[in-house]
């Protein structure tokens, strides 16, 4: 394969002298809707099983957008969120449950696209793992990746989704599951028109606790892109081995030609939360996943 990376490089809205400022110090401008009873609609977030899930404690969560009309055809948002039981010192906390995703209504802000947080399962597949996927004695990614395959397929079916404009989003964990479960296989990879990863990536740090963490696997996985745009982000790190220049390098090392956006959120939180702010780095964001839609 030809190397040559095209390398976008989004501007950092970090200032050139001290600390990156915490997100608590610039004002939302949106709030992620409620949980909402009763059956999907146009501005409601509601929380659903697959056909065939509904005795199991297994659920994803669905927003449809204001604008929404059945009729119509709409690009989907795919999320899947950060590892559970997380806090650090600067007060960022994740669930580890697709009920507290905010990536894909920061990205949309709440219109003209559907939108749906997907669960990782545990090995049984009748439960949510709050922590990578799988159990901890069985890693397996393959009840998550059934239940990915299924809801991608009836939600496009059931609400008018588009299946030629789908973009996988992921923070954390998720944002190495961009490539670990998004580029599993071919069938799976081929699904994606782009990919949204924040914080982390799939083969930078070969040290995770699931089977194919090591960068050769991840690089099986990394070919399977196509050349199929992401972007790439991440807060400001100090850890050489997870930041923002650790993740361009490893790209970089491969033989893997793409379209690689790379762009610093410009807060030093691990934090999803980011997107519901105003800032350079939201819109750029906004601004590729609309021309990646076109």
């Amino acid at each position: 394969m030809q190397r040559g990376l095209v390398l976008l490089l989004a501007a950092c809205a970090v200032p050139a002298r001290g600390p990156a400022p915490d997100i608590r110090t610039v004002n939302a401008d949106l709030t992620v809707p409620e949980l909402s009873a009763g059956e999907p609609g146009a501005g409601k977030r509601v929380k659903q099983a697959l056909p065939g899930y509904e005795k199991t404690a297994v659920h994803h969560v669905l927003y449809l957008p204001t604008d929404w009309q059945a009729e119509k055809r709409w690009p989907v948002l795919v999320e899947y969120a950060g590892n559970g039981n997380y806090s650090n010192s600067f007060g960022d906390v994740s669930s580890g449950r697709p009920d507290g995703s905010k990536m894909g209504y920061g990205i949309s802000g709440g219109k003209g696209f559907i939108w749906v947080c997907l669960p990782y399962l545990n090995a049984s597949g009748d439960d949510i793992a709050v922590t990578w996927w799988g159990d901890p004695d069985n890693r397996t990614p393959q009840p998550t990746l059934d239940y990915c395959r299924k809801a991608v397929a009836w939600i496009c079916e059931e609400y008018g989704g588009d299946t030629e404009r789908v973009i996988l989003c992921g923070f954390s964990r998720g944002a190495i599951a961009c490539n670990y479960l998004g580029l599993h296989d071919d069938s799976l990879a081929g699904i994606w028109r782009g990919f949204v990863a924040y914080s982390h990536y799939d083969g930078v740090f070969g040290g995770w606790p699931f089977p194919g963490a090591d960068q050769e696997a991840a690089l099986l996985r990394l070919e399977r892109l196509s050349g199929r745009p992401q972007f790439i982000c991440q807060e400001e790190s100090k850890n050489a081995g997870t930041n923002l220049t650790a993740t361009r390098r490893w790209i970089e090392s491969t033989t893997v030609s793409g379209d690689f956006t790379f762009a610093a959120t410009g807060y030093r939180n691990h934090n999803d939360g980011w997107l519901l702010r105003p800032g350079k780095t939201r819109s750029e964001l906004r601004a590729w996943v609309r021309r990646v839609i076109r």
